[in-house]
């Protein structure tokens, strides 16, 4: 069902200074941290946006697309503009470009969850890992996500696509330091290839804090000298080690099991 009476502003120029601004969000993996706010792009994204409850500060369509809107996302953006085809183009950060994105409101920062159960990043650096990690965190109940200094932005752009909706069901707090996690009140647990049990033969404690480290350099020495539990991912296939986010995956499901 389309939108018939919401009012949208239209922009032609691009050297608008709302346009600008937009560009900026998508093309600089920090401005969300000075703007305070974000921008995600296409169906999937902005229809699990409204579906968490959350209101765009601005809704953003290509021509082509507005007059078929549906009402629920006209209806919910505090403002809608309505801009040709090649402006949209520079804006999207996708091969085939969407034709509707929203403007989002950085959530408030808040303070750690001393026992919720916890993802800890530490300098996990590539985009497509760490909002993988985020969907798994989501989908294994673990709703809070702390990043270390030196973890790919969480807002950014391809950490918001890779985590295809997950952000907005999570609590995240980045750019913390090591003495930060003293808040914590649940036991750490590191994977590592060198020593601990079989994950399969551990009793994981619950809720915990699982640790996720750096692609080529692993969790930092420091955060492993916190750790409560050391599991080890068995790989008859004699792989030497597994991608941080499959190794993620694994590890925030076996923290399931028997929860439920």
């Amino acid at each position: 069902m389309s939108q018939t009476n919401a009012a949208a502003t239209p922009i032609t120029s691009r050297d608008n200074p709302l346009l600008k601004e937009l560009r900026k969000l998508n093309e600089d993996n920090t401005a969300y941290r000075k703007l305070g706010r974000y921008w995600v792009e296409g169906d999937h994204l902005c229809s699990a946006a409204l579906a968490r409850g959350l209101r765009p500060a601005l809704a953003v369509y290509s021509e082509a697309f507005w007059p078929k809107a549906p009402m629920e996302y006209a209806g919910a953006a505090i403002k809608n503009i309505v801009i040709p085809p090649a402006l949209f183009k520079e804006l999207s950060g996708l091969e085939s470009p969407a034709q509707v994105g929203f403007v989002i409101d950085l959530p408030e920062a808040a303070p750690i969850a001393p026992q919720a159960a916890t993802v800890i990043l530490d300098r996990v650096q590539d985009a497509g890992n760490v909002g993988s990690i985020l969907r798994s965190a989501g989908a294994f109940g673990f709703k809070q996500v702390l990043a270390l200094k030196g973890t790919a932005a969480l807002w950014s752009p391809k950490v918001l696509r890779a985590g295809m909706g997950a952000h907005f069901g999570l609590k995240l707090v980045e750019g913390l330091t090591l003495k930060d996690l003293n808040a914590l009140q649940v036991p750490l647990v590191v994977t590592s290839s060198h020593q601990g049990d079989l994950l399969q033969n551990l009793q994981l404690p619950h809720p915990c804090a699982w640790a996720m480290g750096h692609e080529g350099q692993g969790v930092s020495t420091d955060l492993m000298a916190r750790a409560a539990h050391f599991a080890r991912i068995g790989q008859p296939g004699g792989e030497e080690s597994l991608n941080v986010a499959a190794a993620a995956a694994i590890c925030l499901h076996a923290s399931t099991l028997g929860q439920h």
